[in-house]
């Protein structure tokens, strides 16, 4: 038997939170319906507005459903929305950190920035210093803030939380499981044996916890990886520290979208990465292997990417935006051992606009994008506005910069959507 398949007859989701459970077929079904999407809940349409770009606008507050279809009086549409933030991202240091950094700066108002560096960003000095590198690497006219993370290890001082709540630039620590991914080896390897008395001053200070949930025990199919982390580590951790924070990062298959939904809202949410919401395993074997597709969490079966589609197309406040955006020089890509990671930042927003609209659900886009995140880290939503134009554009084949080149997601394929600053 397949173990990505459910027995049949069992409890689809055995392990969920204990104070609420959801089931994924009420999930799929919205994905699956035929009928217009019905108008946003009141947090998605605060400011989301669709303009032709003739000039002329409609406000989403109706009691109508949305038509995006391009009629002979409107040459083509645009959406305007909240500014975005990427709740997920790695920027890497040195020329890397130069060249990509400019990429998220002109499409995100903030970022959640990964501390996998070597050596990694494991204290709040360390985090100061890197951020201040981030923001040299700036455009000087760029309106963009780096919201900085903690690597957590098994020697992590609860007293280095204290330490970065009171920095004012620190807010979260990242959970790597030793050896799960790209700079992963100095990660926990005994999260509630080593760990515990941290978490607990996490609570204290608000601080979420950002998960890779993935284990490590190489008796565990790659592809099963994250369920079991879930089963095994991540709902127990819950249930024993139930007032903890928790992010899912990049989710992978319906199992984690089940977990999600199966928690108190507010308490534990998942980040969804373009890649995971576009692209299923067979994008990693199409016409020979294909290192620009290969990133931790490995892709999974198409019936797991409709799971996620179909929960962040629903409208449901638990996902929000995170690329996990990951830049490798092609030469570190394309080698006998090809490092993880997919580079998205450049066209994230166009891919993400593309599975709102193929789901039928434009008018989602921007809690997703926009709303969702900073709601659930308590921060203020973001005031400017960016335009997504209907569009076509080409996607370049790579980028060089200074040590080499990167080859981004959907490198020469054609997009719809373009994101430019809005005119205030």
């Amino acid at each position: 038997m397949d173990p990505e398949t459910d027995i049949p007859g069992s409890d689809p989701f055995p392990y969920g939170c204990p104070q609420q459970r959801h089931s994924l077929s009420s999930i799929l079904s919205v994905h699956r319906r035929l009928s217009p999407p019905q108008p946003p809940p009141p947090h998605s349409m605060n400011s989301f507005t669709i303009q032709s770009f003739a000039g002329l606008s409609t406000s989403t507050p109706s009691s109508k459903p949305l038509s995006l279809k391009s009629s002979p009086s409107t040459k083509m549409e645009q959406l305007r929305i909240t500014k975005p933030d990427d709740w997920h991202l790695h920027l890497r240091d040195g020329d890397l950190l130069q060249f990509v950094a400019p990429h998220s700066a002109g499409h995100f108002g903030r970022a959640i920035v990964m501390p996998n560096l070597k050596p990694p960003v494991t204290t709040a000095a360390a985090a100061v210093e890197y951020r201040e590198r981030i923001l040299k690497a700036l455009p000087p006219d760029a309106s963009f803030s780096p919201l900085m993370t903690l690597y957590l290890t098994d020697n992590t001082s609860p007293e280095e939380i204290g330490i970065a709540r009171r920095s004012g630039v620190i807010f979260a620590v990242k959970l790597y499981p030793a050896g799960a991914t790209t700079n992963s080896q100095d990660g926990v390897t005994d999260i509630f044996g080593k760990c515990l008395p941290v978490l607990e001053q996490m609570i204290e200070h608000n601080m979420p916890l950002l998960v890779h949930g993935e284990v490590t025990d190489p008796s565990v199919d790659t592809f099963d990886r994250e369920k079991v982390f879930i089963k095994t580590i991540l709902a127990p951790l819950i249930q024993k520290l139930p007032k903890l924070k928790v992010v899912m990062e990049h989710i992978t298959t319906s199992d984690a979208v089940e977990f999600v939904q199966s928690c108190p809202e507010g308490s534990v949410a998942a980040t969804v990465t373009p890649q995971h919401l576009l692209l299923n395993r067979n994008a990693l074997f199409q016409g020979g292997l294909q290192p620009h597709s290969y990133c931790l969490p490995v892709l999974k079966r198409e019936t797991h990417r409709q799971a996620i589609v179909a929960a962040v197309t629903s409208g449901s406040r638990r996902f929000f935006l995170g690329t996990d955006s990951a830049p490798h020089e092609r030469r570190r890509k394309e080698s006998s051992c090809g490092c993880a990671g997919i580079y998205s930042a450049p066209v994230a927003l166009s891919l993400y606009a593309k599975v709102f609209e193929e789901a039928g659900a434009l008018d989602k886009l921007e809690a997703f994008t926009s709303f969702n995140g900073p709601d659930f880290y308590g921060l203020p939503r973001n005031k400017s506005k960016i335009v997504l134009r209907k569009k076509p554009w080409e996607v370049p084949e790579s980028y060089k910069f200074a040590s080499g080149e990167i080859i981004p997601m959907f490198a020469g394929q054609t997009l719809d959507w373009i994101p430019t600053e809005a005119a205030d």
